[in-house]
């Protein structure tokens, strides 16, 4: 008989400054509005909501307001890097959860797309 072992990995968010602008390419940047923690089946997610920005490109130009869902909160404010806390985080790889997590934050926030990275 083979034993089944469940491995929940985890990985390392650093949290950005709320308003800063980041830029991402040659072509725009991406802002932080505000970082979220929610119940969820008795833990607690971790979303981020900003805004991304195409500034120019050879097509068009545009911006479009995110939620960021980076995962479930192992540790909160573990350890530090650069001067910004660092939190562990679980990522969400389950569909039906992600599908009702994407449900209840589209219903929270106005936005135009839910990521699940």
């Amino acid at each position: 008989m083979t034993a089944v072992t469940t491995v929940k990995t985890t990985v390392e968010y650093k949290h950005l400054i709320p308003g800063k602008e980041v830029p991402f390419g040659i072509a725009g940047y991406y802002v932080l509005y505000r970082e979220v923690t929610m119940p969820y089946k008795d833990r607690q997610v971790l979303y981020l909501v900003g805004k991304a920005v195409i500034e120019s490109s050879c097509c068009s130009t545009g911006s479009w307001v995110y939620a960021s869902v980076p995962g479930y909160v192992v540790g909160w404010h573990t350890s530090e890097q650069d001067g910004s806390p660092v939190s562990e985080v679980e990522p969400i790889k389950d569909p039906l959860e992600r599908e009702e997590l994407n449900k209840i934050i589209e219903e929270k926030e106005y936005l135009d797309i839910v990521y699940f990275p």
